[in-house]
């Protein structure tokens, strides 16, 4: 079937299959994760329906319009980063639509804007993970628990929503939470479990007895979804409570904040960026230099050149 011009009239009699189909094929030659596939489904999908929306022909479309499409996404308000994945994809269409003859590699050389380089989480010191865990313990076991858990071991919520009872194991004689990563599609990693990290969830568990191995580590409260696995989105709610209650009520200050709260911690009291690296689970040093950035901001305003001049003149 040729699909190398399809006109918005065509778009508008059925073609739309024809462009499904399109997307289904370079799908199925990727060597990628199922999570990947639906990304790249659905950014491909908005990048047809915005040819659609401008009247282009496929074969209208050359580095110009890829340029264009790609400053309206930014000019919307879109994220550098969603826009970087959009253009991820692109350019792995048109490699693929290129290999199979369809269309030339119009991305060729197309950059991904740039990410900024900002912290936009604040971590808290360690002054105020007490306050915070000391605002949780008498509330609630499961709280209480559940945000120890996330200052002590970094966790991400996605992570603890998807955490089971029986996925708390020991390697050697240390105690162990297995976990299943962002994009991860089995249990690849783990965290370590500290007597601290562990005390108030052994005593949260006990209070739910009798468990079952396949049960949530975490379960919700509320009467719609009451011993089902507690979300994300409740994750962020517990935290931003708290949070709000001990007066880090900026927006700079998330359920996030608790997971950069480890890191720097770490990085400060030690100074090893491997140590960060492996608590962070980062796959890439790299990414962990973002706490370095974060270290010596506090050193710029402890110690400020400028406050040095005030002292001179």
């Amino acid at each position: 079937m040729s699909l190398i011009t399809i006109s918005t009239n065509e778009l508008k009699t059925g073609t739309p299959l024809r462009v499904e189909e399109l997307i289904e094929s370079f799908l199925s030659s990727q060597d990628i994760k199922a999570v990947s596939k639906i990304l790249y489904k659905r950014t491909l999908k908005q990048f047809f329906n915005w040819v659609n929306l401008k009247g282009y022909l496929l074969s209208d479309i050359a580095r110009p319009e890829i340029l264009r499409y790609k400053e309206e996404l930014l000019l919307r308000g879109v994220s550098s980063l969603t826009v970087a994945s959009y253009i991820t994809s692109l350019r792995l269409f048109y490699e693929w639509a290129e290999a199979m003859k369809l269309y030339p590699n119009v991305c060729k050389g197309i950059k991904s804007p740039k990410r900024k380089k900002e912290f936009k989480k604040r971590p808290l010191l360690p002054a105020q993970a007490t306050t915070l865990l000391d605002y949780y313990e008498h509330r609630s076991l499961r709280d209480f628990a559940l945000i120890n858990l996330l200052l002590r071991t970094g966790l991400r919520t996605i992570e603890v929503e998807r955490a089971k009872v029986e996925d708390i194991t020991f390697i050697g004689s240390q105690r162990v939470l297995l976990i299943k990563g962002k994009g991860a599609e089995e249990r690849d990693n783990f965290v370590v479990l500290t007597p601290k990290a562990h005390a108030p969830l052994e005593a949260y568990l006990k209070a739910r007895e009798p468990l079952s191995p396949a049960e949530p580590l975490f379960t919700s409260t509320s009467n719609n979804s009451k011993g089902e696995a507690i979300t994300t989105r409740s994750i962020r709610a517990i935290a931003k409570e708290g949070l709000k209650a001990i007066g880090l009520n900026e927006k700079s200050f998330t359920t996030h904040s608790l997971r950069h709260t480890g890191a720097t911690n770490i990085l400060r009291a030690t100074g090893d960026l491997e140590q960060t690296r492996l608590f962070c689970r980062h796959t890439n040093p790299a990414t962990t230099l973002i706490y370095v950035g974060t270290i010596e901001e506090e050193r710029r305003i402890k110690n400020s050149g400028e406050a040095v001049l005030d002292t001179l003149f």
